[in-house]
């Protein structure tokens, strides 16, 4: 795509897209051009179709993926090439919603016992601990660990927001083993090979798979079901979902609400308002 990637890519730099997104839009934009080996702005709406009804039924690719086309596509056409017109009738795929699985408390201790590595033990503890995105917890630094009010400073998550979030006792504690065992060097608490860079989501799913291979769990296990698992424990500890949203960084309530569709223990919390009729409680009802 020659000058029109790199506009594409400058484009979303400029607008803070994460990196990871970056490379999956371009290599999107970069597929679709291959397709008919023609500049994508030599095309329109006529070709994109024809481009996303062949993905779907002769490809055969996920939702997911379908999804990631129709973004990068939309995105192309209508901020680095100025001609919303052409995308602006081609829908979005309905996602599946598809509950993820969850580990109970003793898979997580389980699990975390597996890892033989002190960094990437700490690694994970970090991820269920705080709720963590993977790229969040390759970026933290040092200087982002407040131990006086027990916070950790999350910089640029998701659509490039930051936010706080508890450090938890157990955390703490582990972290300074960590820094006195590992001795990492660099601003970045988990750095890479380089010591200047953090260390790659890739190095960390790594380091999770020897862990689920130790544990002998069968689960479907990523880095982000450790967030998944902090949510839901969140949860089923009583703690309030709005407060739940704010620690996981969601925009939308929405997103953090589907916990409730995979925790079993929170539905046997909730008492029928039958239950309450006759008692004191029954007041709160009008």
């Amino acid at each position: 795509m020659g000058h029109l990637r790199a506009k594409m890519q400058s484009d979303m730099e400029l607008k803070g897209f994460a990196l990871s997104t970056q490379k999956e839009y371009l290599l999107r934009a970069k597929h679709f051009a291959a397709f008919y080996r023609r500049s994508p702005a030599d095309m329109g709406e006529l070709e994109i179709r024809h481009f996303l009804v062949e993905l779907v039924h002769e490809k055969k690719v996920s939702p997911a993926t379908h999804h990631i086309y129709v973004a990068a596509l939309k995105f192309l056409y209508k901020t680095t090439l100025k001609r919303p017109a052409e995308v602006m009738n081609i829908p979005w795929p309905k996602r599946p919603r598809i509950l993820p699985d969850i580990l109970s408390g003793d898979e997580v201790e389980q699990l975390l016992r597996s890892i033989h590595s002190v960094k990437h033990r700490a690694i994970l503890m970090t991820a269920y601990g705080a709720g963590l995105r993977v790229s969040e917890v390759c970026t933290i630094q040092f200087s982002d660990i407040d131990s006086k009010r027990m916070l950790l400073h999350i910089h640029h998550g998701k659509n490039s927001k930051d936010r706080y979030v508890k450090l938890s006792g157990r955390l703490l504690r582990f972290m300074r083993y960590y820094w006195k065992t590992v001795r990492p060097t660099g601003p970045y608490l988990f750095p890479g090979r380089e010591p200047t860079r953090p260390i790659t989501p890739s190095g960390v799913r790594w380091g999770l798979r020897k862990a689920v291979a130790e544990a002998g769990l069968t689960k479907r296990i990523t880095p982000h079901s450790l967030r998944h698992g902090f949510a839901t424990h969140l949860l089923e500890l009583g703690e309030d979902i709005r407060t739940i949203q704010r620690l996981l960084g969601h925009a939308s309530i929405q997103t953090t609400a589907r916990y409730t569709k995979v925790t079993g223990k929170h539905l046997g919390r909730t008492k029928s308002p039958l239950d309450l009729l006759g008692t004191q409680q029954a007041k709160v009802l009008g």
